[in-house]
């Protein structure tokens, strides 16, 4: 079941809705549609899966048609988060047959990426099971669209990491080369954050894992592109210390296995850059 925070209020969504149709109708609006569908025209379409998958995206599908024209009605079948099967009609829409054919692309895109990025998503989470891993995005999401890929991913049954570089501390190989060492940039990171904010820090190998521990300060710690055997052995070093998330060649492949070793978190990028865009389409 999709928890209720993965829907994001309307009034957040819609400029984001909004920008896409202003980008699609340009100066001129729908000149297509205008030439050739009379002004009375009205038709029921539906907007069908073509594949199997989970859905995300069916909000702002709304959302796009009732911009283009509030009086559009619109009925969605299969709300977000929930499973679909090929050919299983997830909204209908009816009323002026220009209107929805003019809100029809925006609609289709961020349906299909979204639902797209909601089933890998759920592909990963599906591999976790029997254990208490739980699977989570990164900031590699496509400019302009983060906050609506993050949604389509708790939409999958995965969790957000953070959302940019404002909300936590994660402090990676770059920070700690630059500020000194493990132990220089905890304690900088502790002397200057907020009493609610949490401190990440990535390590590659066990020595640093150990800098960490006997440094103190973190709340989470990243243990990057390690091995199996060595992300287990490091995992059982910070069992009840801190947080432990695994990071780097997160395939799906690997996702039984390393979540076998009782890791917290497993991030992945790919949730968001490599996700397949699912085959929807809207039938009249």
């Amino acid at each position: 079941m999709t928890p209720s925070f993965a829907t994001l209020p309307d009034l957040i969504v819609e400029p984001l809705v909004r920008a896409a149709l202003l980008e699609d109708l340009g100066q001129s609006g729908d000149v297509t549609t205008r030439a050739v569908i009379p002004a009375a025209t009205t038709y029921e379409a539906r907007l069908n899966a073509r594949d199997a998958g989970v859905v995300s995206g069916m909000q702002i599908a709304r959302i796009a048609f009732h911009l283009v024209d509030p009086a559009l009605r619109i009925e969605t079948l299969v709300p977000d988060g929930s499973p679909c099967t090929p050919g299983q009609t997830l909204m209908t829409i009816s009323g002026s047959a220009a209107s929805i054919l003019s809100g029809e692309r925006v609609a289709l895109n961020f349906a299909g990426r979204l639902s797209g990025i909601a089933s890998l998503t759920n592909s990963f989470v599906a591999e976790t099971k029997g254990t208490q891993t739980r699977i989570t995005c990164t900031r590699k999401t496509t400019p302009g669209l983060r906050m609506v890929e993050k949604q389509a991913v708790l939409h999958g049954g995965g969790y957000n990491h953070r959302y940019g570089l404002s909300d936590a501390i994660l402090i990676k190989d770059n920070h700690i080369a630059a500020a000194g060492g493990v132990a220089a940039v905890l304690k900088a990171a502790k002397a200057n954050v907020s009493h609610m904010m949490k401190i990440e820090i990535e390590v590659d190998t066990l020595a640093q894992l150990e800098e960490v521990l006997a440094t103190g300060g973190a709340d989470v710690v990243l243990l990057d592109n390690m091995d199996t055997s060595t992300l287990a052995k490091a995992v059982s070093m910070a069992k009840g210390q801190l947080v432990t998330e695994a990071s780097g060649n997160m395939r799906k492949e690997r996702i039984a296995e390393v979540s076998a070793t009782g890791v917290d978190y497993i991030s992945s990028g790919a949730l968001t850059h490599s996700a397949q865009t699912l085959d929807l389409g809207l039938d009249f």
